[in-house]
C-alpha cells in the first residue's frame, strides 16, 4: 500500500492509468471465476465433471460448481430442469437453457468460446497455445503477419497450470501461470492475432508453397508459415489402478480447480522437479498435509534452489525422497489411498484424498508422424539436426526450422529445448523472426 501511495504518478496517462487498468484487469480475472450465471452440476469424483471444471477454470469462464452428493441446491436444480443423475455433468447456462451430459466441445460452442477460422489462408499459423505459441502470436501479429493460433484445450499450456512462477524475468514477486496466460492472451488479441480455441490439429502437410493444418472436425487452413508449439504433457504413472482413478482422485499436473476440495485433507504430489514443487507449495495452503514422493535421493538435482527453500519453510509439506507409489487403492469410483514403497523396499498403505503427478513429459507429436523428423523420444528435430533427413534446399535449415522448410518449432516440443517458460517465450519470438527470413527468401 505504501508503494502505491508514495509512487509519483505524473504524467498520469503514462504512470497512473496503465497501472490502474492492469490492477483492475487482474482483480476482475481472479474475482469473477466463481460468480456468474453458469452453473455446473456433477459428481465430485467423475472424470468428465473434473475435465469440464478444469476446462472452465483454465479458460477463465465464471462458473459455480455444484456437487450432487453435497449440495442440496444441485438436486433441486436437477429436479426443476427435469434431469436425472445419469445425465451428469449438466450445465445450466445464463440464458436459462440446460445442457445435459455436457462435453467440453458442446459447452464451448454454447459459450461461444470456440469460433471457426475467419479465413482459409494466413501468413502464419501457430499450433499450440502455451508460452511459445502465445509469444509467437504476439510477435507475428505485431509485425503485420495475419496470424492465427490454434489451441485444443486452453491458452497457457502446461505453464498455465502452474500455481506460481517466481523466476520469470520482470516479475520480482512471481506470478501464476494463469495470470501469465491471461496477460499474453489479452496482448495477442489486442495486436490482432486470431485465437482458435478448442480446435484440435490432427494433420500437417505441405502443398507447394502452402502449409496445410487439418482439424479434427474436418476443417483445414493453409499458411505461408507454420510454427509448431504443441508442448508436452505429463507421463502417466504405470502402476496398478492409477489409470482407473485418473480424474477421480488422481490428476496429472496441477489441477487447481481441485484445490478447494482438498481443504484439510491429505494430498500427495509425485515428482521432484519445479512443477511438482510449485504444486506442493500451492496445495499446502489448503491441505492439512502435503506429502511429496520423490524417487531420487534429493531435490537439488531437479528443482530450483528458491523452491527448495520455500518447501523447507512450510511445515505441512513433507518431502519423502527415495520413495514411490506402487499402487492406487480406492472404492468403486474414487481414490482413497496409495501403497507406497521406500528405499528399503518396505511398503505401507496411506490414506490419500488426492494425488497429483509430475513425472516427466511426453511431447504432443503423434499427429506429426511421417511428416517431421523426430528424435527417439518423439521430440521434433530442428536446425542442423535435420540436415541428414532429406533436406530439400541448398541452404542449411534455420535454427528452429523443421525437416520441412517453412515449418518451425518452438518450446518444449522441440528437441534440445531447455524446458523453461522464459526459453519457450524466446523461441516463440525467434521463430517469427526466422519466419520473416524464410518468407523473404521464398
Amino acid at each position: 500500500m505504501d508503494y502505491y501511495l508514495i509512487k509519483p504518478w505524473d504524467p498520469p496517462e503514462n504512470e497512473l492509468y496503465p497501472v490502474i487498468e492492469d490492477l483492475l484487469a487482474a482483480w476482475e480475472a481472479h474475482s469473477a471465476r466463481t460468480v456468474g450465471g453458469l452453473r455446473v452440476i456433477g459428481h465430485r469424483y467423475s472424470p468428465k465433471s473434473h475435465a469440464l471444471r478444469d476446462f472452465l477454470a483454465r479458460n477463465r469462464v465464471p462458473a459455480r460448481w455444484l456437487d450432487i452428493e453435497r449440495d442440496a441446491e444441485a438436486r433441486e436444480l436437477l429436479m426443476a430442469a427435469g434431469i436425472d443423475e445419469n445425465s451428469l455433468p449438466a450445465a445450466l447456462l445464463e440464458d436459462g437453457s440446460v445442457l445435459a451430459r455436457a462435453g467440453i466441445r458442446d459447452l464451448a460452442e454454447r459459450l461461444q468460446i470456440c469460433a471457426d477460422p475467419q479465413s482459409d489462408h494466413y501468413d502464419l499459423v501457430i499450433v499450440g497455445g502455451g508460452p511459445a505459441g502465445l509469444a509467437a502470436a504476439v510477435y507475428g501479429a505485431s509485425e503485420g503477419l495475419r496470424t492465427a493460433l490454434v489451441e485444443r484445450e486452453a491458452l497457457g499450456g502446461q505453464a498455465g497450470r502452474s500455481s506460481r512462477i517466481e523466476n520469470y524475468l520482470g516479475f520480482p514477486v512471481g506470478l501464476s501461470g494463469a495470470d501469465l496466460a491471461r496477460r499474453a492472451t489479452d496482448q495477442a488479441r489486442r495486436l490482432g492475432a486470431e485465437l482458435l480455441i478448442v480446435h484440435d490439429a490432427v494433420a500437417l502437410h505441405a502443398e507447394g508453397t502452402g502449409r496445410i493444418v487439418e482439424f479434427s472436425g474436418g476443417n483445414a487452413v493453409s499458411a505461408s508459415v507454420v510454427i509448431v508449439a504443441t508442448g508436452v504433457s505429463y507421463r502417466e504413472l504405470n502402476a496398478p489402478r492409477f489409470a482407473e482413478f485418473t480424474g477421480a482422485g488422481i490428476y496429472y499436473g496441477a489441477a487447481l480447480c481441485e484445490a478447494e476440495v482438498c481443504r484439510n485433507r491429505h494430498v500427495v504430489v509425485i515428482g521432484g522437479a519445479n512443477s511438482a514443487g510449485q504444486a506442493a507449495v500451492y496445495f499446502s495452503r489448503f491441505a492439512e498435509r502435503v506429502s511429496m514422493l520423490v524417487r531420487g535421493d534429493c531435490l537439488e538435482k531437479s528443482m530450483s534452489t528458491y523452491l527448495i527453500d520455500q518447501i523447507a519453510a512450510i511445515p505441512n509439506i513433507i518431502v519423502r525422497t527415495g520413495t514411490e507409489a506402487v499402487a492406487a487403492v480406492g472404492s468403486d469410483d474414487h481414490l482413497t489411498g496409495l501403497r507406497i514403497r521406500d528405499r528399503s523396499g518396505a511398503e505401507g498403505l496411506e490414506e490419500v484424498e488426492a494425488c497429483f503427478i509430475f513425472i516427466g513429459a511426453a511431447p504432443h507429436t503423434d499427429w506429426l508422424d511421417g511428416v517431421l523428423a523426430r528424435d527417439g523420444r518423439g521430440y521434433v528435430q530442428t536446425g542442423l539436426d535435420v540436415r541428414g533427413c532429406e533436406w530439400p534446399l541448398q541452404r542449411d535449415p534455420y535454427f528452429l526450422e523443421s525437416s520441412v522448410p517453412g515449418i518451425f518449432v518452438a518450446g518444449d516440443v522441440r528437441a534440445r529445448s531447455l524446458k523453461r517458460v522464459a526459453s519457450a517465450v524466446g523461441e516463440g519470438s525467434m521463430a517469427v523472426s526466422l519466419a520473416h527470413d524464410y518468407l523473404s527468401a521464398a
